[in-house]
């Protein structure tokens, strides 16, 4: 009976640590300090989360951010908010106000996307202790906004109203995607766990991310770079991709059916569809390269998969 109670006590106790531990985790993440950048299209703000915790040294953490801006995640659907060929010349905290002085490049940025990465850089840095505000300058020269007037001094409640409307959360999901192998025959397994803008479906995603092509050495691309998706949805459980004329080239050096298969494998590995329809410009086509016949929904098979020495 004591043993019993022991046991009881001890299972008790190591799920009050686990809790505790979890809980420990989620406040850390939650007093991390938040990166602003712009989404893919550069037209708005999108929100995740950093790894510098709000009580971090200012100089430190100004100093992660800056690089941050300048270089974000290649797993994360969003562009860094500076610009290749901007460069930060300078940045001195003086009292509770930052200076950034920014090369001749900044004032050649087009006026409503330079707003934006003015909001980003803004609402990144402002939450770093002991900065209020921030002052923008070009060549050493203020910065003047497109009516001609000094920018002057900027915290987050000059950018409340652009932005609160553009904000989005990221998700992290874990994908099976189905790549080349080097000779083009069959098709390799490769899984990423992929952040993603949460207002971008998971289907889109998959095809997006197959359309970037597979790791460094971990398999070889099955679809032609150039090629554009203009759409991609699921009903009825069947998983809709449309795709411009230019899919029809091929472009990439592997057998007709390592095309389609990744495409297929991979997105009803990855949702809730059962089967793909592949289309060409919103039409259903009578075939891929000759081969295959793209007028009916198709679907999953792994035969197209290389065997592992471990299968």
């Amino acid at each position: 009976m004591k043993r019993k109670i022991s046991a009881v006590v001890s299972v008790f106790f190591c799920m009050l640590f686990m809790l505790s531990a979890c809980g420990k985790q989620m406040d850390e993440k939650k007093n991390n300090l938040d990166i602003f950048y712009l989404n893919s299209d550069r037209t708005g703000l999108v929100r995740a989360s950093s790894e510098v915790s709000k009580s971090e040294n200012a100089q430190k953490a100004i100093k992660y951010m800056l690089k941050a801006l300048k270089k974000p995640s290649e797993d994360i659907d969003y562009t860094a908010p500076i610009p290749k060929g901007v460069k930060i010349n300078s940045y001195k905290l003086e009292g509770e106000i930052l200076y950034l002085d920014f090369n001749n490049q900044y004032a050649k940025i087009d006026p409503l996307e330079e707003k934006l990465i003015r909001a980003a850089v803004v609402r990144s840095l402002i939450q770093i202790d002991r900065i209020s505000g921030l002052w923008f300058t070009v060549e050493g020269k203020d910065l003047v906004d497109s009516s001609g007037k000094v920018t002057g001094y900027l915290n987050e409640d000059d950018f409340v109203q652009n932005i609160s409307s553009s904000l989005n959360s990221y998700e992290t999901a874990s994908l099976t995607l189905y790549f080349a192998n080097a000779t083009g025959d069959k098709l390799v397994e490769q899984k990423i766990d992929a952040k993603y803008n949460s207002n971008m479906s998971r289907e889109k995603l998959i095809v997006e991310k197959l359309m970037k092509g597979p790791r460094k050495f971990t398999g070889y691309p099955t679809i032609n770079p150039e090629v554009t998706l203009l759409s991609v949805t699921i009903k009825d459980e069947i998983c809709y991709v449309n795709l411009d004329d230019e899919f029809l080239s091929g472009g990439v050096d592997v057998k007709p059916e390592i095309t389609i298969y990744s495409i297929v494998n991979s997105l009803v590995e990855g949702t809730t569809a059962n089967e793909v329809q592949i289309m060409v410009s919103g039409e259903k086509i009578v075939s891929y390269m000759e081969k295959i016949d793209l007028t009916q929904p198709l679907k999953e098979d792994m035969s197209w998969v290389e065997k592992t020495e471990e299968e």
